[in-house]
């Protein structure tokens, strides 16, 4: 049966929901990322409950869940420990005071105690706002006013950085010396002055801007690993590079850790990597689940910040949700072997995915790190964004989320998202998972056959 029937009558509550919702909700969904042209085609699942690795939409339908909320769900859904922590403070401290209090600390206390670049933290409320926060500490603590940062990284939605995320190399110009795009209208054309972009894991380019511009240079931007690309890991040695020459030229290294963070190891990718910026930026691992954000760095970095010099203010930063979230999911995350238990699991998934895809005959490897990795179908390696748009076939991709949805297992619907492994899936939900790719895979790969020879 083709997809879109398929689809369709498993899910007409989902499709009436979808119409309800665009009476009052602009689009139907509270986030553009949720929408048909994000991929949710023809329309996003509608969740009824979650509990642990899966959900289930409001028409029964059960899923692995591979989405986790774009990252969020690191504990998976309703995790006991983190929830009872927040009825627990709620009921007995409140929810917002404006004011400080004990329950900050312990939480600020216990980041600083699992990631290595960060001595001391503010919370907030979106990784949009702690990116925006970390490239207007990094101007006002240098002076300076130029930030770099690379095509294919995603860094929010703020005016600052919203550019060259997924670009229309055609309009971004050569990838040695690409010009800023901005990613959408309303996006002032006089901030291209203040960035320069480059393309990821290019040292040679890297390395003649510094030379070139680096006392310009307030801050250098990027993802440790790049998950807003599909997944893309860093060549070995570029991130030491980036480290290296910041120092050399007095600019700050800014790591966006939003999605990298406690991730795949709980100091986040600076501990994999072995590499410590300056400024670090947290958000969806951080809170199992609940809404908070971070901007992060050594007490030099964070030195304005602390002086009043430069004003971080929200009347929701670091609210009792917040912070008791926080608390309870660093202790969750401090449980001795669980990453190396999870990253196996997640490896035992992507190499499954793997050998399915190979054996069949198709372009496909897996790049990633256990907990978050993507199932590139490609007929060459992708090092940046460059090589995903011109090697990623997003149509086989599209085919192969659409047989797997059917078969109960969700994740990102685009080529350029990435499947994440909460640190409470179990080997039978990667065993389940493995058994619908074998029949999904094989879909895929017949309908790339011509037909007199499937």
């Amino acid at each position: 049966m083709p997809f879109a029937d398929a689809f369709a009558a498993r899910t007409s509550a989902t499709h009436a929901m979808f119409e309800r919702a665009k009476v009052t909700v602009p689009g139907g969904a509270g986030s553009t990322a949720r929408l048909p042209r994000n991929g949710w085609k023809p329309y996003p699942l509608f969740i009824a409950d979650g509990q642990g690795s899966r959900i289930v939409d409001v028409d029964g339908n059960s899923y692995v869940d591979y989405l986790l909320g774009l990252g969020p769900m690191i504990l998976g859904h309703r995790h006991p420990v983190v929830t009872q922590a927040v009825t627990q403070a709620i009921n007995e401290l409140g929810t917002c005071f404006g004011l400080p209090y004990e329950l900050e600390i312990e939480a600020a206390e216990k980041v600083v105690a699992a990631v290595p670049g960060i001595e001391q933290v503010r919370f907030t409320n979106s990784g949009s706002e702690a990116v925006g926060t970390a490239v207007r500490l990094a101007r006002a603590t240098t002076g300076r006013r130029i930030v770099v940062r690379f095509e294919g990284h995603y860094h929010g939605w703020q005016d600052t950085v919203y550019w060259s995320n997924h670009v229309d190399p055609a309009l971004a110009g050569p990838a040695d010396h690409p010009r800023p795009v901005a990613m959408g209208p309303g996006v002032p054309a006089e901030l291209e002055d203040t960035l320069v972009v480059l393309t990821w894991n290019d040292p040679e380019s890297f390395i003649a801007l510094m030379a070139e511009r680096g006392d310009e240079v307030a801050a250098v931007l990027t993802e440790p690993a790049v998950f807003n690309t599909g997944c893309i890991l860093p060549e070995p040695g570029y991130l030491e590079l980036l480290r290296s020459e910041t120092r050399k030229y007095g600019a700050l290294l800014i790591f966006d850790e939003v999605i990298t963070g406690f991730r795949f190891a709980r100091g986040g990718a600076q501990e994999w990597f072995g590499v410590t910026p300056d400024l670090t930026t947290l958000a969806k691992g951080l809170g199992g689940g609940f809404p908070v954000a971070a901007v992060g760095g050594s007490v030099d970095a964070m030195r304005l910040i602390a002086d009043g010099i430069y004003s971080h203010s929200g009347t929701y930063n670091a609210n009792v949700v917040q912070c008791a979230a926080v608390s309870a999911t660093m202790d969750v995350l401090s449980e001795p072997g669980l990453y190396e238990r999870q990253r196996a699991l997640g490896f035992r998934l992507a190499e499954g995915l793997s050998a399915l895809a190979v054996e069949r005959g198709l372009d496909a490897y897996v790049e990633g790190l256990g907990t978050v990795f993507q199932l590139w179908f490609a007929d060459g390696p992708i090092h940046n964004w460059r090589d995903a748009a011109a090697h990623a076939d997003e149509k086989l991709f599209t085919r192969w989320y659409q047989e797997m949805l059917v078969r109960g297992v969700l994740f990102h619907p685009l080529q350029f998202e990435n499947l994440f492994v909460s640190l409470v899936h179990t080997d039978r939900d990667i065993d389940e998972t493995l058994t619908a790719a074998a029949d999904a895979l094989t879909v895929v790969a017949d309908s790339r056959r011509p037909a007199g020879r499937r």
